[in-house]
């Protein structure tokens, strides 16, 4: 439990330096989709998981 809460922290502190370092690249970035197809924003997101848990996977060996 520890690893996943340390895990979703980390997300708030990438997400919160994005939105700080590049707040208009971020806000154009959310324009953007939600101009997008749901099948194709499902598939952006199955995309980054697979990836995420291919990351973890090589990390942790």
């Amino acid at each position: 439990m520890t690893d996943f809460l340390t895990a979703l922290a980390l997300v708030f502190v990438i997400e919160g330096l994005l939105y700080a370092i590049a707040p208009n690249s971020m806000r154009d970035m959310a324009q953007r989709i939600t101009g997008m197809e749901p099948v194709m924003l499902r598939r952006i997101g199955l995309g980054a998981a697979i990836l995420g848990v291919v990351a973890i996977a090589a990390i942790r060996g």
